[in-house]
């Protein structure tokens, strides 16, 4: 604090509104981010002078082994948002759901709405970004207008509680929270400072009422929820909703959740009635492969708890003089570049004056390293223009040096590829024998003796 004629002045504080991080002047460009003009002046916390600490009350103790009853939850009647939720919604949580623009989040919320609505909850949705009109146009067009939810425009923090408190619903969604204002910060709608504490009023209220709130948030260019990743810790559950709009596909992720199990998924299909549910993934992703053809390979992956199959797409030709591309879309970009040198430096293939095009179809996002040998594998596919066994799944890690790591939960994964019908499976060679599922099963000691294998095929 700086003193100004014998008056403590307020020191300036300044936020990036992207990223959250601080700084004590003004400046064009974040240093954390790099993102432009979005540096706003925040208003910190009051801090007045130091004064002793008053004793409190002693807390009450217990040991690890205390038993308590599991949460109760009520079910949507939705399997997949049932399944992300961890069983269920429960009471006096706070849930956190991001998603690109126009990806469907209010259709999913207004839907969940209507069904938690028609399961005897009661439900209040209150809407800061559209009039109420819009939403009651949308619940036209979904055939949600017999669902008993209660609908209110308004971005005014304080009276939303107050409502809340005199209608005490059992579930209350906000759409979204950079709408909300809150008359005791000194900064916009939106604005860091908004956000925080607007995200701790709801949470603080749904912990105290003992209402589930669910909060809709915006996410940056990067795919983040915007504001501080404060707020991400403030909830019980943080929820993206993905998918590319060009594919039907939405996938609805649990990238946190205090009442179970994380990174699991829903898989929803986008109509013109709304969202529906999918309950055969790996079916829907898999139903448009055509002919074998080089550079396809069928990933046999894990979601969570689910097994999922996906195909993944490879594309190798010539480059023009120094202008090698990279180009990826579902997967990290990153581990493609190291696949590709462990593929050169162990297995003797160089994709140097190559264009490398990966693809994972139907818009799904892989994150597991589960997926090395399959980008491998249709990578080795495409160059050597030679389609890979169209009755294979492929699984397993791969390490700098060119080995093969084992994954976990191998018996899922070719369960549900023998479900599917495919009949072998390429993986790395196993450290215990897995339960016979009736898939001949192709161990590869090593990248080189999975490059090899493919290559030497007749």
């Amino acid at each position: 604090m700086a003193h100004i004629g014998g008056i403590m002045a307020r020191e300036q504080v300044f936020s990036c509104t992207v990223c959250g991080a601080t700084q004590s002047k003004w400046s064009g460009r974040c240093d954390a981010c790099g993102s432009w003009n979005t540096i706003v002046e925040d208003s910190p916390l009051a801090t007045g002078p130091g004064k002793a600490l008053k004793r409190g009350a002693a807390l009450t103790l217990t040991d690890l082994a205390t038993a308590e009853a599991p949460p109760p939850r009520t079910e949507a009647g939705v399997a997949e948002l049932d399944r992300v939720l961890g069983g269920g919604l429960v009471a006096a949580s706070a849930i956190l759901v991001g998603g690109d623009p126009g990806i469907g989040k209010s259709t999913l919320l207004l839907q969940a709405a209507a069904r938690f609505a028609r399961n005897g909850l009661k439900v209040v949705y209150v809407t800061g970004e559209e009039s109420a009109g819009q939403v009651q146009m949308r619940a036209q067009r979904l055939g949600l207008t017999e669902s008993p939810v209660k609908l209110a425009a308004a971005t005014a923090l304080r009276d939303i509680l107050s409502t809340l408190e005199s209608e005490q619903p059992q579930l209350a969604i906000i759409d979204s929270i950079q709408t909300m204002w809150l008359d005791t910060v000194e900064s916009a709608p939106g604005s860091v400072s908004q956000v925080r504490a607007a995200a701790h009023e709801l949470t603080s209220f749904a912990k105290r009422r003992g209402i589930a709130v669910v909060m809709v948030g915006h996410v940056t260019k990067e795919g983040a929820i915007a504001g501080p990743r404060v707020v991400e810790h403030m909830v019980d559950t943080v929820l993206y909703f993905e998918g590319d709009r060009g594919h039907q596909f939405r996938i609805l992720r649990a990238v946190k959740n205090r009442f179970g199990p994380a990174d699991e998924i829903g898989v929803f299909e986008m109509t013109g009635k709304g969202l529906i549910e999918v309950k055969n993934p790996s079916a829907l992703f898999l139903a448009d492969r055509g002919a074998p053809v080089p550079g396809s390979v069928v990933f046999g992956g894990i979601e969570g708890t689910r097994p999922i199959l996906c195909e993944i797409q490879a594309l190798v030709a010539p480059a023009a003089p120094g202008q090698t591309r990279r180009s990826v879309v579902g997967w990290d970009g990153g581990r493609l570049a190291m696949i590709l040198a462990v593929l050169d430096a162990r297995a003797g293939l160089s994709f140097a004056g190559l264009d490398v095009y990966l693809n994972v179809a139907g818009g799904l996002r892989i994150t597991e390293p589960a997926a090395d040998l399959a980008v491998a594998m249709a990578l080795v596919s495409a160059q050597a223009q030679r389609p890979l066994d169209p009755q294979a799944v492929v699984f397993g890690e791969i390490s700098l040096s060119g080995g093969l790591r084992s994954v976990t939960q191998t018996e899922n994964r070719l369960k549900e590829a023998q479900k599917l019908g495919f009949t072998a499976a390429i993986l790395p060679t196993l450290a215990k024998r897995a339960a016979s599922t009736g898939l001949a099963l192709k161990e590869m000691p090593d990248l080189a003796a999975a490059v090899t294998g493919h290559l030497g095929e007749t």
